[in-house]
């Protein structure tokens, strides 16, 4: 995902996100762990789209102060 998709989203879709991605990257832990997983490349994906959707909804409640 994109940080301008990200931004423009408020903070409770932002929070929402970040929920949903922490889902997803659990879901793909499991399936590695399982050996079921045959991208890895989508662990750090989803782990750095939860890096970027932090960083917004932190700066985003910052500006909200």
């Amino acid at each position: 995902m994109k940080a301008s998709e990200l931004r423009s989203k408020d903070v409770a879709a932002l929070e929402k996100e970040v929920s949903d991605l922490l889902k997803a990257h659990f879901g793909l832990r499991m399936q590695k762990a399982t050996q079921q997983l045959t991208n890895n490349s989508q662990l750090g994906k989803t782990r750095r789209d939860i890096a970027r959707a932090k960083t917004i909804l932190a700066e985003k409640k910052r500006a909200a102060k």
